[in-house]
């Protein structure tokens, strides 16, 4: 999305929100006095500053900043979809699922010499001056179970176990060098625990906030995630609510051929964004 279209967006929540509010604004009588709901869908526009890099190859191959070396955005858009279902009655029970995805490409005339290892390890020296196509493309897939040990009409505060599933596929081709050979892919479940805290400012007015990290050794593999969002959301309407929130994530993997199930990766891949979303949520 653009920044024109960004601003745009912003606008019109702005003018929804304080121009054209419902005819009981400010009443705290007239809304259930059970904010937290039985099930909601979410989608909306992500902003964020994107940093990534990869290394393929475990002995002499260097890291590569895919943004500064290889020219990929920094900054992407992207449409972000979710859903929550509390499948209990006393609503402390929570099932929780998101998805967005980030594909980015681009091509770069190198100004310095670098090593990378092809999936037989045999070493491949790329020279200054070489012109290199890079992709980065990921998808984050992220389920996560929530129970409530804290919750009345003004907070909801939980703790979550869940997943992160990441299919991710990054690479170089060169001409006359390499070519999908280059590349390391891997889909890989990666648990992740964590607090949700929730609360009802008025009947109208939430902050919603999250934390969630994950981190193991096991053989020849390492990695972490650290995960934290926090969202200001109004409800014009009674099944209708309007956020603005910011979200940040790392990620770092790094493993030698396929000791974590899932993973098929000489080296390393790190991750991570800052940015914030606008975003419409229905439920009830």
């Amino acid at each position: 999305m653009k920044a024109s279209q960004w601003k745009q967006w912003l606008l019109a929540a702005t003018v929804v929100m304080f121009f054209f509010p419902p005819a009981s604004w400010g009443s705290e009588t007239d809304t259930n006095k059970e904010p937290w709901e039985k099930f909601g869908i979410q989608a909306g526009y992500f902003l964020a500053a994107v940093d990534s890099g990869f290394r393929l190859g475990t002995g002499i191959g260097v890291d590569i900043d895919v943004e500064d070396l290889l020219g990929l955005d920094s900054d992407s858009s992207v449409f972000r979809v979710g859903a929550l279902w509390r499948f209990t009655d006393n609503r402390r029970h929570r099932l929780d699922f998101s998805w967005f995805s980030l594909n980015r490409d681009g091509s770069r005339q190198i100004l310095q010499d670098i090593v990378i290892e092809d999936n037989d390890g045999n070493e491949i020296p790329i020279s200054a001056g070489s012109t290199v196509d890079a992709f980065f493309d990921l998808d984050i897939y992220q389920f996560a179970y929530s129970y409530s040990f804290l919750q009345d009409e003004r907070l909801d505060l939980a703790v979550q176990i869940g997943a992160y599933i990441m299919p991710i596929d990054v690479g170089l081709k060169v001409a006359g060098a390499i070519d999908e050979q280059g590349s390391a892919r891997f889909t890989a479940p990666l648990p992740v625990l964590g607090l949700r805290m929730d609360i009802a400012l008025t009947p109208r007015w939430f902050i919603r906030t999250g934390v969630q990290v994950f981190y193991l050794e096991y053989d020849n593999f390492a990695g972490s995630i650290l995960e934290v969002n926090a969202a200001l959301e109004y409800k014009p309407w009674d099944h209708v609510g309007i956020g603005l929130g910011f979200d940040t994530l790392r990620i770092n993997i790094e493993a030698e051929g396929e000791d974590y199930p899932g993973i098929d990766l000489n080296g390393n891949v790190n991750f991570g964004y800052a940015g914030v979303q606008l975003y419409l949520r229905l439920f009830y």
